[in-house]
């Protein structure tokens, strides 16, 4: 071989040494856009710009638009990022708004939440600025009254409030749970329920709404959980008119009618958080994601919206491995842990607390504690029942790791909305393939990325706040069509008082004067 030049030999370890990088190269940019984000080109929507919908936390999106007119798909380079000022309109309106930085979800879109701590009646400023320019069409300009979530300003018209929280005209999972009940005999719940459920059970609670307040009545000793369904059902109130219903809500964790439609005597509309595929009960979204709608920014650390904003490291960057945190719930999470010591290299399970299985914890051991967004530092996430369906499901989904699923019994009131191997992995119930699937998903990894992706995206859409308060409205308004005698305040029953609006006077501008008023 002859002896090459020293110019010619330092060309061709450039060229060696360029052709190594190339895929490197290709990979940072298409993980890494180099085009600035165009502020004027990038996008905002979302219901917090929109002044008549209430709701606890407020919240919009941006999408970052390269000069050229790209989406990024992942989060902008460079140290810019978006912020938003938000101000009462009229400089004579004084109000506290809570506005945290914009949540980056690392797929070039951001989520802005705000907290209003009272009501301003000319409107809202909304500023949206990448650097010192305007983004979109920045000043929004919500036009007042602008109410915050304590103002009692209920829409009369429920048509009128559904047109503008966007309410879907369908929602299968209620069509489907009315089924059983053409028509629903208040006098025979009367008779029956407290009889058949609230003593061996003790976990029900009666409601009426009547003239858009709330009353209720405890049977039973575990009743505690009716703090979740009084600050919904009251929040609601607040918001829009509710029809005069009456009806019995199970704040258990297990649906309790088991009675067919065919059945003699058939079975009872109970309304309840958790569904299985052998009970009749009306289901609702669950205590928890019930709280977290109302507690966004204030109460909780883990809710619906904070969590789209930590999602962990990009996929490529994760760990390679299945996860599982939890308590000893259910027998199939103490073989979690099994496999785990067995297969460590696959699966990372552990107890986190004992309380069903206590003489199981010295031969498996006690796991610590785990942040709840430490979980996405792991590219796979197993979802175990608990005693019913597992409440982090749908936390989980929002993440941007692929979800292991059990199959089970139980569901939630948005499962009707997801697909197997579309929108997750389905498992066994024994959980015999389980490593299988995660042996799959580490083959596949474009094909898990993208199920993952795609769950998410679902959950988004099915998951959002405002969705929560259209469906229990639905639930409440479908029910009050199939009432055949009309609901009363019974005995026993205390109203349930919407609370004091101490953080500012809310003068409600829909309510038309009363005569004494003029």
């Amino acid at each position: 071989c002859p002896r090459l030049p020293p110019a010619l030999r330092g060309m061709l370890v450039l060229v060696l040494l360029l052709g190594a990088a190339g895929p490197l190269l290709r990979a940072a940019e298409s993980a890494e856009p180099a085009e600035p984000v165009s502020a004027e080109r990038s996008l905002a929507w979302g219901p917090g710009l929109e002044a008549g919908l209430t709701v606890p936390v407020r919240y919009f999106f941006i999408q970052a638009v390269s000069a050229a007119g790209h989406n990024f798909s992942r989060s902008p380079p460079g140290r810019t990022q978006f912020k938003v000022i938000i101000k009462a309109l009229s400089p004579k309106e004084v109000t506290r708004i809570y506005t945290p930085r914009p949540l980056d979800r690392n797929d070039g879109t951001f989520l802005m939440r705000y907290r209003m701590y009272g009501s301003v009646t000319k409107g809202l400023k909304i500023e949206i600025l990448y650097g010192d320019q305007h983004v979109a069409q920045s000043p929004y300009i919500l036009k007042g009254p602008v109410y915050h979530e304590y103002c009692d300003c209920p829409e009369e018209d429920p048509e009128v409030w559904q047109d503008l929280m966007s309410c879907p005209s369908q929602e299968p999972q209620i069509a489907e749970d009315f089924i059983s009940f053409p028509t629903i005999d208040l006098q025979r719940m009367l008779k029956e329920i407290p009889a058949k459920f609230s003593q061996t059970r003790g976990a029900i609670v009666h409601y009426t709404i009547l003239d858009n307040h709330i009353y209720r009545r405890s049977l039973g000793k575990y009743t505690d959980f009716k703090m979740f369904s009084d600050e919904m059902f009251l929040s609601l109130a607040r918001k829009v008119h509710l029809p005069d219903v009456e009806f019995y809500l199970n704040v258990g964790d297990w649906p309790v009618e088991h009675r067919k439609a065919n059945d003699t005597p058939g079975p009872v509309p109970v309304i309840s958080w958790c569904g299985s595929v052998d009970s009749r009960d009306i289901v609702l979204p669950t205590y928890d994601v019930t709280h977290s709608t109302l507690e966004t920014l204030r109460g909780v650390t883990n809710d619906l919206l904070s969590i789209q904003g930590n999602t962990g490291p990009f996929w490529e960057n994760k760990t390679e491995r299945a996860l599982f945190r939890g308590r000893d719930s259910r027998e199939e999470r103490l073989h979690l842990v099994k496999l785990s010591k067995e297969n460590p290299e696959l699966l990372d399970a552990g107890i986190t607390g004992y309380f069903f299985f206590r003489e199981k914890e010295k031969e498996l051991g006690k796991a610590q504690l785990m942040g709840f967004f430490d979980f996405f530092k792991y590219k796979y996430q197993v979802n175990v029942d608990g005693t019913v369906a597992a409440y982090r499901f749908p936390y989980l989904l929002l993440g941007d790791s692929l979800v292991l699923k059990q199959d089970s019994q139980y569901y939630e009131h948005f499962y009707i909305g997801l697909k197997p191997w579309k929108h997750y992995v389905p498992v066994k119930r024994n959980l015999e393939d389980l490593l299988e699937k995660i042996k799959w998903a580490k083959e596949n990894d474009e094909e898990a990325r993208k199920i993952a992706k795609e769950g998410q995206l679902m959950a988004r859409e099915l998951l959002q706040p405002h969705r929560f308060y259209c469906y229990y409205y639905k639930v409440l308004q479908k029910y009050a069509e199939r009432q055949a005698s009309k609901p009363e305040i019974r005995d026993g029953m205390e109203l349930v008082p919407q609370p004091d609006d101490r953080d500012s006077v809310c003068s409600c501008h829909r309510k038309k004067p009363l005569r004494e008023d003029l």
